[in-house]
C-alpha cells in the first residue's frame, strides 16, 4: 500500500551530541519518496505538533541540512511533555487534518510511549498512518537495543573527563570525586572506566544506581583506595540508592517534580558536596575535590564519536525506509553483529516504551564498586578509533648522593 501525504519528524526528551544526524538521514531519506507530499519538523517536539508549528524542511537545502547534522543538540528544539491519552488525541487530530501520514519520533522510551499511544489511536480510527520511533539517549537505557544514539559520544566526553581528572589528581594527590549523569542506569558513569589505563589509574570506585549505596562502605572503600595510593578519583552516578531505591539526595532536593514525577538530579552539586564532607569530617583526608559534569555531557561540541555520528544517521535513514517502503509501524533498534558491526531492526513499541534497561550484571563487579573488563570491551568500540590515550614518564630515577637515607 502506497501512502500519499506528509511526514512529521520531532524530538523529544534531552539533547545530544548526534540527534541532529538522525532528524536529517530521517528527512533526507523520506524527501526522496514521490508520494511523500512535504516534511515537517515539529518545534518543540509533540508541544509543536499541538501548537502546529512546523518547519518546511521539503525547502530546507541538503547543503545547510548536513551542517546541522554535524551541529550537537536539538536543531528543532525539544519538549519534557509526557502526553497522555486526551494529549495523543490532539496531536492525532492535528496530523489528520494535514494530511500526516508518516510520524518519526526521535527520543527515548517516554517518546517511544507517545509514539505507542498516536499510532493505535490512527489504527482505532482507521487512519492509514506509519509512525516509528528512533532511539536517542545518553543513559543507553533503552530495551532491545545493544547501545543507543547519543550514548557513545556522551560516554567518550566522560571517558575523557576522567583521563584529565585522574592526570590531575595524580599530580596533586588527594580525593577526587565526579559525579555523571544517570538516573537509574549505570551505562555513563561506568563509561569513566576507559581511564584505566594504568595499575594505579583511576577511578578506582565506581558506583552506580544499580547496586545499593551505603556511606559506610563508601567511606570503607575510599579509605582502602587512599592508604595503599596516597589518592583517590571516584565517579559515581547522580542517581545512586539506598537500600530502599530512593536516591540519596532524594531529602536533599527542593522543588517540584517534572512531568515524568522526577526531581532534578543533574547539575545540582549536591550530591558531591554531601560526600565531600563525609570525607574530611570521617576520614579526616583534608584536600578532597568534587565536580559535577551535569549538562556538558550531552551536547559537548568536539568531541563527539564518529561511530556514533554514523549510526544516528543510519537509524533515521532506515525509520524512512522501514515506513515508506516496507509500510511498518514500529521502534529502530540497533544490534550487535560482530567485532565491530551493527544491523538495525524493528520492534514492537511495547517492547521499548516506558521501559527501562539497566548494567547487566556481568558488567558490575562483585564488590559493586567498580566495572568489570567485560563492559570495557562493550564500550571500547563504540567511542571511535581516534579516542585519545594519556601517557605516563617511564624514565628510572637517578641515584641520589645527598639523600641516601
Amino acid at each position: 500500500m502506497i501512502l500519499e501525504g506528509k511526514v512529521v519528524v520531532a524530538q523529544g526528551g534531552g539533547p545530544t551530541a548526534v540527534i541532529n544526524q538522525s532528524l536529517v538521514g530521517t528527512v533526507l531519506e523520506s524527501r526522496k519518496f514521490q508520494q511523500i507530499t512535504k516534511v515537517y519538523g515539529a518545534v518543540n517536539g509533540v508541544e509543536g505538533i499541538i501548537n502546529e508549528d512546523f518547519l518546511d524542511l521539503t525547502q530546507e537545502t541538503t547543503h545547510n541540512l548536513e551542517s546541522v547534522a554535524k551541529t550537537p543538540s536539538s536543531a528543532l528544539f525539544s519538549t519534557r511533555d509526557k502526553p497522555d491519552e486526551a494529549y495523543c488525541q490532539e496531536i492525532f487530530k492535528v496530523f489528520k487534518a494535514h494530511n500526516v501520514r508518516y510520524f518519526f519520533y526521535i527520543g527515548g522510551n517516554d517518546s517511544a510511549d507517545t509514539v505507542r499511544i498516536v499510532n493505535q489511536q490512527a489504527e482505532d480510527s482507521d487512519y492509514e498512518f506509519r509512525a516509528i520511533h528512533i532511539p536517542k539517549t545518553i543513559d543507553n537505557d533503552l530495551m532491545m537495543n545493544d547501545h543507543t544514539p547519543g550514548y557513545p559520544s556522551a560516554a567518550r566526553f566522560v571517558a575523557q573527563s576522567f583521563i584529565g581528572l585522574n592526570l590531575d589528581n595524580r599530580a596533586l594527590p588527594g580525593v577526587h570525586i565526579g559525579v555523571v549523569m544517570g538516573r537509574n542506569a549505570g551505562f555513563l558513569t561506568a563509561a569513566s572506566s576507559i581511564a584505566q589505563k594504568y595499575p594505579d589509574d583511576g577511578p578506582h570506585l565506581i558506583y552506580l544506581p544499580e547496586r545499593e549505596f551505603t556511606m559506610d562502605k563508601f567511606l570503607s572503600d575510599v579509605k582502602g583506595v587512599y592508604d595503599k595510593y596516597g589518592r583517590c578519583m571516584v565517579a559515581i552516578s547522580e542517581g545512586i540508592k539506598d537500600k530502599y531505591g530512593k536516591p540519596i539526595i532524594a531529602k536533599h532536593l527542593m522543588g517540584d517534580v517534572d512531568a515524568h514525577g522526577n526531581r532534578q538530579l543533574s547539575g545540582t552539586g549536591i550530591l558531591g558536596d554531601i560526600l565531600s564532607e563525609q570525607i574530611k569530617s570521617k576520614l579526616g583526608i583534608q584536600r578532597v575535590r568534587s565536580d559535577t559534569l551535569g549538562y556538558l555531557q550531552r551536547t559537548f561540541f568536539g568531541c563527539v564519536s564518529s561511530v556514533d555520528q554514523h549510526e544516528a544517521r543510519e537509524v533515521g535513514e532506515k525509520a524512512a525506509q522501514f515506513a515508506i517502503w516496507h509500510n511498518i509501524d514500529g521502534s529502530i533498534t540497533i544490534n550487535r553483529t560482530g567485532n565491530y558491526s551493527v544491523e538495525y531492526k524493528m520492534t514492537d513499541l511495547r517492547n521499548v516504551a516506558a521501559n527501562t534497561r539497566y548494567m547487566p550484571d556481568e558488567y558490575i563487579n562483585k564488590e559493586g564498586n567498580n566495572v568489570t573488563d567485560a563492559f570495557k570491551y562493550y564500550l571500547q568500540p563504540l567511542l571511535g578509533d581516534d579516542m585519545p590515550q594519556a601517557s605516563m614518564l617511564r624514565a628510572p630515577r637517578a641515584r641520589k648522593i645527598l639523600r641516601q637515607n
